[in-house]
């Protein structure tokens, strides 16, 4: 079979085999991995409509209640006809609003309030609840690589087949306990819920997303090479197809030069002199915020295929990307200082998922002593690099390649784990000599 090298029509054939498989396939689970913004939620979204206008009712289940709302929005705008159910918990506040203002969405608490719909919506923690209902005949998990297999297990009796749409790239699922007491076994409650089914179900169908809508083509390869390296994707454009411009000449400082930097090839570093620091260093936290300030005050702005002439880029189109929640606490406080509103800034959990035109991130590593599990997990890395369609500067101290040579991994190796490739070390290594050939020095 001969490669697809349009874009367009390799993603069309890979979502109407999965398609297919789904309607008419016999086996009771498929796997489809996503790289970031490979449409999964379209996927969903199509997937679950499919299924209903074949006669099939089916629940979805998702992982948080933003992407539950969400998946009800987009179902709702796609199908305004289509009766669709919002399983709720009996919280306060327990969905967001905009969904009373849709007349085809039914909202309870209660899984019998709602049986007869065509598509049932919820998290998967509602989901464990429900008791006592028949068993539906179609589920669609979304985010299946954030879910542990005890959540799983937890909902499997509520469905007979089931379509896991997810990243693998992205962060393991959360867990608040130590589990290495599990570690090994076939039913680790803290795997993810797809590695658990695939553990024990190998001949599941799989599938995979092969294009990248988000990513630009100069930031593709990289994060296609780093951290997909068995299942490789490409940008759905091309260089030259997205272009990012200043309306202001650069002032010839760090953050301007870093900016042009980063405007000219997707990707630029800020590295400041080596040092240890704590984690919330106040020179490179400054250092991100003058990055982000100077990006505004500049005139950004964003050309894509998307339309025909630039787009300024505003503040609701940036992002910060943080390994720990006090660095996002002490980026916003100096941005704040800096007079910036409306930028998000965020841990890299928290910005799984979502898409800027800009980001800016500071380095996991940058000015520690030490590498450690934490910071040298791959999927944070994979999420932080991951977010933008034009350029993603980052900020960090000089000497993270000679940390990350004297520290090797120290992790005990346990029997049975599947061991994760690549390691965050590799993938750490081989962004950073990506980033090299973009640098800019400053000292501030």
């Amino acid at each position: 079979m001969t490669a697809v090298t349009d874009p367009g029509t390799a993603a069309a054939r890979a979502t109407d085999a999965i398609l297919e498989d789904t309607l008419r396939g016999t086996a009771r689970g498929i796997v489809v991995d996503s790289p970031p913004g490979a449409g999964k939620s379209t996927l969903v979204v199509r997937a679950a409509l499919e299924l209903a206008s074949a006669g099939r009712p089916l629940m979805v289940v998702a992982q948080t209640n933003a992407q539950v709302d969400d998946l009800v929005v987009r179902l709702a705008e796609k199908a305004p006809g289509l009766p669709v159910g919002r399983l709720h918990s009996s919280d306060s506040d327990p969905y967001d609003k905009v969904l009373d203002g849709l007349d085809n969405v039914r909202k309870s608490a209660k899984a019998a309030d709602l049986a007869g719909l065509d598509i049932v919506i919820s998290t998967a923690a509602k989901w464990a609840h429900v008791k006592n209902v028949e068993p539906w005949g179609h589920a669609i998990v979304d985010e299946a690589y954030q879910m542990r297999s005890d959540a799983l297990l937890a909902v499997a009796g509520l469905f007979e087949r089931a379509l896991f749409v997810g990243d693998p790239g992205q962060l393991d699922p959360f867990s608040i306990v130590g589990a290495d007491q599990w570690a090994g076994l076939s039913y680790d409650p803290s795997a993810s819920a797809v590695s658990t089914l695939l553990a024990h179900n190998p001949e599941l169908p799989q599938h995979r997303l092969p294009v990248s809508w988000r990513l630009p083509a100069s930031a593709a390869p990289l994060v296609s090479q780093a951290f997909y390296p068995y299942t490789p994707f490409r940008s759905g454009t091309d260089h030259g197809d997205r272009r990012l411009s200043f309306g202001v000449p650069s002032d010839g400082s760090g953050p301007d030069r870093v900016l042009d930097e980063a405007a000219e090839s997707g990707w630029g570093l800020l590295e400041l002199p080596a040092r240890h620091t704590p984690r919330t260093d106040p020179e490179a936290v400054r250092a991100v915020a003058l990055v982000v300030r100077r990006l505004l005050d500049r005139g950004g702005a964003a050309t894509s295929e998307r339309g025909p002439g630039p787009v300024p880029v505003t503040a609701d189109r940036v992002a910060v990307g943080t390994a720990h929640r006090d660095q996002a606490a002490a980026v916003r406080a100096a941005l704040a200082e800096l007079g910036v509103t409306g930028v998000a800034v965020d841990t890299a959990n928290r910005l799984q998922g979502r898409e800027f035109d800009v980001t800016v991130v500071l380095h996991p590593l940058s000015g520690r002593p030490d590498a450690t599990a934490f910071h040298l997990e791959t999927g944070r890395l994979c999420v932080l690099a991951s977010r933008h369609r034009h350029a993603c500067v980052v900020v960090c101290r000089e000497g993270v390649a000679d940390l990350l040579d004297e520290h090797p991994s120290t992790e005990p190796v346990q029997l049975g784990v599947t061991v994760k490739f690549p390691d965050g070390w590799e993938a750490n290594h081989a962004v950073l000599a990506h980033l090299a050939e973009h640098r800019v020095h400053w000292a501030p």
